[in-house]
């Protein structure tokens, strides 16, 4: 899904949260503001299908949760730090080898278990089944991890009061249409932004890509494992997703490798990246047959390591969540489910920076010419890209990462232009 969405904020953001919520609903202005928020999404609802007895039923009794993140909400500080691991969390930290040891374990086993569902499903979608197997592990440990949150509550409030609330508004339509057609609010229980599921769906993505894996005439994501596979397949199906391409390479970074070539801006072909001195890690080199294939540099610690050419399905499985450590979790957990033994080079333990430092980072750049698409403090391959080429410009340590030095020298330079 191409919405952002994830994992619990901090405790200490919860209790926050707890204090916001009984300060908040003293108010009967923030009452009445809530309440006229819901009388004004009735007509989009109705318009999508929804009958009145059902928009009813699903707001009855519902308040704000305040404590979720990234809300903008008066008088609450905003905590940038807290919300989705794939941003708030290091390479390193991430991409826990012995999380993912244990999830290729449990994943060899459930594949074992819906053996023949699942090559189905890769026969109809193209989608490698060990893919399909690793999101079902990144996003609820195969069901194991219990969703906290009540979806209506949590998308009704950011489409209420959060930073992205066009977006949400959209998110709480599609599930007043999922209720409408039949799934019981029982099972919409959620993430903090409101994905559903087994294979966590946006309620927008879910009418788009819900398929019946296991041939009963019916597709559901909640409790059939099949079904929320097949449907997962689907979407990455749906989105580009080639028939028997690897995901990526993980590769050696050669002597005076430029990492500003990060990115897909970058893309060449293998055999163009071999010229330049590119080279899969361990004992397996390219095929000749690969030499052709279109891929980008992806160095999620900058010039740290480890570095890896990305191909066109791992842009597809960061349309399922648009993170670089998120597709490279469910790379890396596929191919150890295949018997893989995870990557030879290990995530740097590198500092990661604070939201607001990599935010003026983002803005000093911007300020310099310096092409950024996003200023939200999140460090993805065009952060680190154009931090590279500002590093190479003004001829200091060529690292890729929005360090406090690099900070420091912008702020010394301010007049700089990109080269």
């Amino acid at each position: 899904m191409a919405t952002s969405r994830r994992r619990l904020s901090s405790g200490a953001s919860a209790l926050l949260g707890v204090a916001l919520v009984l300060l908040v609903a003293a108010s009967p202005a923030r009452a009445d503001a809530w309440s006229d928020f819901i009388a004004g999404l009735w007509p989009d609802a109705q318009k999508e299908g929804v009958s009145r007895a059902t928009f009813d039923a699903a707001f009855r009794g519902v308040t704000p949760d305040y404590s979720l993140p990234d809300l903008i909400v008066a008088g609450k500080k905003r905590d940038d730090n807290a919300g989705q691991a794939e941003f708030t969390k290091s390479a390193f930290e991430y991409l826990n080898p012995k999380y993912l040891s244990t999830l290729a374990v449990q994943g060899r086993k459930f594949l074992k278990d819906h053996e023949r569902d699942i090559i189905n499903i890769e026969k109809n979608t193209g989608v490698d089944r060990y893919i399909m197997v690793a999101i079902w592990g990144r996003e609820t440990a195969y069901g194991s991890h219990k969703l906290p949150h009540d979806a209506i509550r949590v998308l009704a409030t950011q489409a209420f009061t959060g930073r992205r609330k066009d977006e949400f508004r959209l998110e709480i339509i599609a599930a007043l249409k999922m209720l409408q057609a039949g799934v019981p609010r029982s099972k919409m229980r959620a993430s903090w932004a409101g994905a559903v599921g087994l294979t966590q769906f946006m309620p927008t993505e879910y009418f788009k890509h819900l398929e019946d894996g296991d041939g009963d005439g019916k597709a559901d994501i909640f409790d059939s494992v099949p079904d929320a596979l097949a449907s997962a397949a689907r979407q990455l199906a749906n989105k580009g997703w080639v028939r028997g391409l690897r995901w990526g390479y993980e590769v050696n970074m050669p002597a005076g490798g430029d990492c500003s070539l990060e990115g897909p801006p970058g893309e060449r072909t293998i055999g163009e990246w071999q010229k330049l001195g590119f080279e899969r890690t361990g004992t397996k080199p390219f095929r000749p047959d690969e030499a052709g294939i279109g891929a980008y540099l992806m160095m999620p610690s900058g010039a740290y390591g480890p570095g890896f050419l990305a191909t066109q399905n791992f842009k597809v499985i960061r349309l399922y969540n648009t993170s670089d450590l998120y597709a490279l979790f469910v790379g890396d957990l596929a191919d150890r489910i295949a018997g893989a033994g995870g990557f030879h080079v290990p995530a740097a333990q590198v500092a990661q920076p604070r939201t607001a430092q990599v935010k003026e980072v983002q803005e000093r750049l911007q300020a310099l010419g310096y092409p950024m698409d996003k200023i939200d403090g999140k460090i993805g391959s065009n952060t680190r890209r154009q931090v590279g080429t500002y590093q190479k410009s003004v001829g200091i340590k060529i690292d890729c990462w929005p360090t406090e030095a690099t900070l420091a020298h912008l702020r010394s330079n301010a007049a700089r232009t990109p080269q």
